[in-house]
């Protein structure tokens, strides 16, 4: 097993904390954010890592392209 986590990773079925706006943010590191473990995903610093995005069913904006994924931001 690459990571103490049985299955490393969120989805809609996760139970997610979104923020006071309603939005998610989500971590990826070798330890979790106090208060957020929910939202984390735990990597091995001495490994790689892939993150897929996936939508089932997007709507208008998508296709559109007036909505679009942010980019991974590194946080402290």
């Amino acid at each position: 097993m690459a990571t103490s986590q049985e299955f490393p990773a969120l989805s809609s079925y996760s139970d997610i904390m979104p923020n006071a706006d309603g939005t998610v943010d989500l971590y990826f590191g070798p330890t979790p954010p106090e208060g957020r473990e929910a939202n984390w995903v735990e990597t091995d610093p001495a490994k790689g890592w892939t993150a897929i995005f996936r939508l089932y069913g997007p709507l208008e904006p998508f296709f559109e392209q007036t909505w679009k994924l942010s980019d991974f931001e590194e946080v402290n």
